[in-house]
């Protein structure tokens, strides 16, 4: 809902929600026939969001939202509400779409899945690989930073930008384990830096919004690369000798190398990502702490069948090795998901079906888990 100054039609307050929910069966095979399995019946909000929108001239706007996402997910309980995007925005102060400005809590490029809006990416839950991605330089991918960005006729976009960099809580080593919770902390960091070039190389083929879901219409195909790097965090980490905790204090940096390609045409889209990080920690409870890389990837797509009401199959297959050296098999994740999603309203009004089964390593969790959802969003 947009409400215009009667005397300014360039001044105005936007209002908007998002709620998506999720009901699910959800079980878990250990690999070890020690442990015993689980099965767990949910439902949760996955995203609860309030957003608001205030434009204060031709060029000058405001947007942020509230959030608490996961409320209700198996025993987390109500959770709290929290800032999400903070940004302004400076749109064409030059009079050209080559240059612009973002500055606070915008989403930083380091992966398209997540930066297209999570209103309209095909699946709620996002890749694992990609939201490794998203703590990986920055925290949530929007930690107070500022950017410059700028697209030449739809044909060529790029963004740089710099800012605050990663939060013990979201860095994690190769077992997916937070430094925090192995009980280290960060002492001292820089900035990040980094940034996204991306091409629309055929004529007519230009993508005009980043999104996942195009409904049958229109047709696009995009390529991109990433670079990002935070050149040093120096951080604490508690370890063990004989049962006594010792402290250790060690310094890395951070890169992450994002490949993209997407492409729809009609009803048809894929999508495909591929990650390198460098700078992985092995293990934060290790007294060496090895520092080595991780990759990862994953392919998705859609077909929405316009004559059928709009209902669209998906699927998308993930492979990540969190660590990309000695047993990495011990630290591989298999992702598979299958679904239907349809569109009653175009993302306003969606409901969906999947099935998901993840194969984690001996050192990432050494499990399946099995995953049927039934989904539901309403976004206006």
């Amino acid at each position: 809902m947009k409400i215009r100054a009667f005397d300014n039609p360039d001044m105005y307050v936007k209002l908007g929600i998002r709620l998506q929910s999720t009901f699910e069966n959800y079980k878990v095979d250990y690999k070890n026939p020690t442990k015993t399995d689980k099965e767990i019946w949910d439902a949760y909000l996955r995203r609860m969001r309030f957003e608001i929108g205030v434009g204060f001239s031709k060029h000058v706007s405001f947007t942020m939202d509230v959030r608490n996402d996961k409320a209700n997910y198996q025993d987390k309980g109500e959770k709290t509400f929290n800032v999400g995007d903070a940004y302004l925005k400076i749109k064409k102060p030059f009079g050209t779409s080559l240059v612009n400005f973002k500055f606070y809590r915008g989403k930083i490029d380091v992966s398209r899945t997540e930066t297209v809006k999570s209103a309209w990416v095909v699946h709620h839950d996002r890749p694992y690989v990609a939201d490794e991605a998203a703590q990986f330089i920055s925290h949530n991918r929007r930690a107070t930073n500022a950017q410059i960005y700028g697209d030449w006729q739809k044909k060529i976009h790029y963004e740089l930008a710099f800012g605050d960099a990663v939060h013990a809580a979201k860095f994690h080593d190769a077992e997916g384990k937070s430094l925090s919770k192995k009980g280290g902390k960060i002492i001292d960091q820089d900035f990040f830096y980094g940034g996204k070039l991306i091409l629309s190389p055929i004529p007519g083929w230009e993508e005009k919004k980043r999104t996942e879901t195009y409904f049958g219409e229109g047709k696009h195909i995009q390529v991109g690369i990433g670079y990002w790097r935070v050149p040093r965090i120096r951080y604490e980490y508690s370890y063990e000798v004989n049962d006594n905790e010792k402290k250790g204090i060690n310094t890395i940096d951070r890169t992450l190398i994002n490949y993209e390609f997407s492409a729809h045409y009609k009803g048809a889209f894929i999508q495909a990502e591929y990650f390198d990080f460098d700078g992985v920690v092995r293990d934060f409870s290790a007294e060496n702490q090895e520092v080595g890389k991780s990759k990862g990837w994953y392919i998705t797509g859609e077909y929405v069948i316009p004559q059928l009401y709009h209902i669209a199959p998906f699927a998308r297959y993930e492979e990540w090795d969190r660590w990309d050296g000695e047993n990495k098999e011990d630290y591989k994740l298999k992702s598979t998901v299958f679904g239907l999603n349809w569109y009653l309203r175009g993302n306003t009004t969606k409901v969906g079906i999947a099935y998901q089964e993840d194969d984690y390593g001996g050192e990432t969790g050494d499990k399946k888990v099995k995953r049927i959802k039934f989904t539901s969003q309403w976004f206006f």
